[in-house]
């Protein structure tokens, strides 16, 4: 996470090196300019200054935003800016006044723990010059040079902080974004699964169930069916029961159609294992029985979301299932060795979904987690 997070750091220096080009480039001309209209010194020395700010320009110009965040090129840069900094400086005093840019340039070229040391050098260079021009001066010009390196590491500081800031800012609100795509697709599906559920049980509950009664009640009335009016009715009832029975097959899940729930949720685990390749044990234990339609569909989804649950955020070595068939319920188990979390705090999608369909069938969901044991998540419904 550190290094994505510098890398997009490094990313927004340069998505803002047009505004420092431009600063850098206002404070060189406004210097030059002052230091050519100003003859109180030779005309040879100006024309040195301003020549050697021009180079720095140019330079700043064509290679520097290439090199911001390049560590030994970004350096290399900022080091020959220095060197003409201090030719400048040294032509006409009045140069100095460029460590306004040059402070910034060198924390937009490079990191805070090389930008320091290059700012205790470039604020050095004017004292470095004292003692070969004017000792006299050296004292004053030491003292403004600490006092400017204090503040221009201070704003360098403070400069990269608020781009941190605003790069935290920008993940924090992709991540949200991210988030509520992701809610708004579970919750679609979830409420296409549960409309599907309820209708396939309405149908399996009412409409199958009464073509049934009907055919017993003809054929209990006639067993041969000699009467035509009859046997027609009895063949009309079974036509639209098989209808129905299609209906239901169509509305469940795939998976249940396929076969049983626990096959289904063998399938399930066998598909996680394979695409993580984390072991996944599944057992089942007591007399397996047909159920409901929609506690079959309940128990599935659960299995499948506590899966996806491992997968994303558990980072375990294995998981296991149970499917426990007793007298008057199931239960569901899925258990695994990760880092866990604090069902207190969780109030994520998956497991909302998993307690409101609980909920639906009259179930239980139960929620253990600990940081060295990992997480326990049981499901049991009456049936």
């Amino acid at each position: 996470m550190d290094r994505e997070r510098s890398v997009t750091v490094g990313e927004a220096h340069v998505r803002y090196s047009q505004w420092w080009d431009v600063y850098f480039g206002v404070v060189a001309v406004a210097v030059a300019t002052a230091i050519l209209i100003n003859d109180s010194h030779a005309l040879w020395r100006r024309l040195l200054a301003t020549g050697v700010i021009a180079v720095m320009m140019i330079l700043h110009a064509v290679v520097g935003r290439r090199f911001v965040r390049r560590d030994a090129e970004a350096v290399s840069l900022a080091i020959v800016q220095i060197l003409l900094f201090a030719v400048a400086a040294a032509a006409i005093p009045f140069a100095t006044w460029l460590l306004f840019a040059m402070i910034p340039m060198i924390f937009q070229l490079t990191d805070i723990k090389k930008a320091i040391p290059l700012v205790v050098v470039v604020n050095l260079v004017t004292p470095a010059i004292d003692l070969v021009i004017s000792p006299e001066s050296l004292p004053g010009d030491l003292m403004i040079a600490l006092i400017s390196a204090a503040a221009g590491i201070w704003l360098g500081f403070w400069i990269i902080r608020v781009i941190e800031q605003n790069v935290e800012r920008g993940q924090l609100i992709a991540e949200l974004e991210a988030s509520r795509a992701e809610v708004a697709r579970l919750s679609h599906e979830a409420g296409v699964a549960a409309e599907r559920a309820r209708l396939a049980g309405e149908i399996h509950d009412t409409l199958a169930q009464g073509f049934t009664s009907i055919i017993t009640l003809l054929q209990a009335a006639d067993p041969a069916l000699r009467d035509e009016r009859l046997a027609l009715a009895v063949r009309t009832a079974k036509e639209n029961l098989a209808e129905s029975r299609a209906l239901v097959a169509a509305l469940t899940p795939a998976a249940l159609t396929e076969g049983s729930l626990p096959d289904a949720v063998r399938r399930q685990a066998a598909r996680f294992a394979e695409e993580t390749g984390t072991p996944a044990t599944v057992r089942v234990t007591g007399d397996e029985r047909a159920l409901p339609t929609k506690v079959e569909v309940v128990l599935l989804r659960a299995a499948q979301e506590a899966l996806t649950n491992v997968r994303r955020h558990a980072g375990a070595r294995e998981a296991a299932v149970l499917l426990a068939y007793a007298p008057a319920s199931v239960r569901l188990v899925v258990r695994d060795d990760g880092r866990g979390f604090d069902p207190a705090a969780a109030d994520g999608f998956g497991l909302n979904g998993m307690r409101a369909r609980a909920d639906q069938v009259s179930g239980v969901l139960t929620v253990r987690s600990d940081p060295d044991t990992g997480t326990t998540i049981e499901l049991e419904v009456p049936a």
